[in-house]
């Protein structure tokens, strides 16, 4: 065979792999370990040791959104195991109409007996530990009297609490220990508190520190029976962390330098990219992506349970989509999918997308991005995310990474959250 017979053959074989066309199935995961509470902490008194004396007080600052509630529980200090709590799923923080709640909220704090001693008579005499109950028993509101016989005031005497409310989802909690000069004048002890997520209408924890009617768990009876917050604290952290769905996948094959619906450092280009980031509806973004020359096709994915995908909950796998994609050389594939519990944030492929030739997991080419269209607020805890009901505050700045830690928490890394994998 001639050289030039050999040139010619190559040359048809080149050019017939520019043109031939391959498939391959992109699959999208939410891959987040997701955790029911969206903040916790515990409190102390300043002096020493450190409970909180009659005439003082403590403080505590979180976010929340409309339909979440905070709790927390601190020890009746001269008691055996009683403690103070707000009813579950604990006090209320906004109104129906979404107005914040303040000022004084003590009607919702009550007394509980933790089940696990025999209560003496409260007071500075009362000897710790005290005597086991034989049997321990269900947690059970103490009203006016307990099951020994001994007499209480209720509780919205013996503790005062009272909400501001700081602006941009921000809340202060102050509990004030005001059980001096009464007939149950007490300590009140270190103590721990929490906030669930909220799905849907649903929390995700409604009861994270004790169910009434139930025994007591979790490091609860520690704090209940000597004040030490310690244990409970840490269990509440242990299930406080990140959760969030990812909304309808918008996978985009195209050809090109440059990603076709944003670049960082851009500000949004009012294509519909604001309108997946702000409230994950990828409609807009792809129909206006469909007529781009560059653009050979767009998807979007849904889950067919959720619409959205979920995280994974428990022993629940988180949800995934897949699509069969038919490429040639040169594709490219980009992706965008809100974090569903944010203003404005979404994932994408970070430059020019993926190579289409690439086969694997490929979620290191995912970033985390704030679009700049919306105020941020605490993730998955502000009243103005689209998830909630609410209406994103307007802004504009350029597009760029999410900082982590940011201003609000400390996020798990990229590839904890979302998994991109093509086969």
């Amino acid at each position: 065979m001639t050289i030039a017979t050999l040139l010619l053959v190559f040359s048809s074989c080149d050019k017939k792999d520019e043109t031939t066309s391959f498939s391959n199935t992109i699959t999208i995961e939410n891959v987040l370990n997701s955790k029911p509470l969206v903040q916790s902490g515990i409190f102390k008194g300043t002096s020493s040791p450190p409970v909180i004396f009659p005439g003082a007080s403590v403080s505590i600052s979180f976010y929340a959104t409309k339909g979440q509630a905070v709790t927390f529980a601190t020890m009746y200090g001269w008691s055996n195991d009683l403690f103070f709590a707000p009813d579950n799923p604990g006090i209320k923080l906004y109104d129906n109409d979404g107005s914040p709640i303040t000022g004084d909220v003590s009607s919702q704090i009550k007394l509980w007996d933790n089940g696990t001693r025999i209560n003496q008579p409260p007071g500075m005499n009362v000897s710790h530990p005290g005597t086991a109950e034989t049997t321990p028993k269900n947690i059970s509101e103490v009203r006016g009297m307990d099951a020994q016989g001994n007499i209480y005031r209720i509780a919205s005497d013996l503790v005062k609490t009272t909400l501001a409310y700081d602006g941009n989802s921000k809340f202060t909690l102050t509990i004030r220990n005001t059980s001096g000069g009464t007939a149950n004048e007490t300590p009140l002890s270190p103590g721990a508190w929490a906030i669930s997520y909220i799905a849907g209408n649903d929390l995700l924890n409604p009861m994270p520190i004790y169910t009434n009617g139930q025994l007591s768990i979790n490091g609860l009876t520690n704090l209940a029976e000597a004040g030490n917050n310690e244990p409970l604290g840490a269990y509440l952290t242990s299930i406080t962390g990140i959760f969030t769905p990812l909304s309808p996948v918008l996978v985009v094959v195209y050809q090109g330098e440059e990603n076709p619906f944003y670049k960082v450092g851009e500000n949004d280009r009012g294509e519909g990219l604001k309108e997946l980031a702000q409230k994950g509806n990828a409609d807009i973004l792809a129909a206006k992506l469909q007529t781009k020359s560059n653009v050979k096709k767009v998807y979007i994915l849904k889950d067919r349970m959720n619409t959205v995908l979920l995280p994974a909950m428990g022993v629940k796998a988180g949800d995934k989509v897949s699509q069969q994609l038919t490429l040639s050389k040169g594709d490219r594939i980009a992706i965008a999918t809100m974090y569903g519990f944010s203003n404005d944030w979404y994932f994408a492929t970070k430059g020019n997308g993926i190579d289409a030739t690439i086969k694997g997991n490929v979620s290191d080419n995912i970033e985390l991005y704030d679009n700049g269209t919306a105020i941020d607020q605490y993730p998955g805890a502000g009243i103005t995310q689209a998830v909630f009901g609410g209406t994103p505050l307007p802004e504009n700045k350029p597009i760029q990474a999410v900082s982590n830690p940011n201003a609000y928490t400390t996020l798990p890394p990229t590839n904890q959250i979302i998994k991109v994998t093509i086969n």
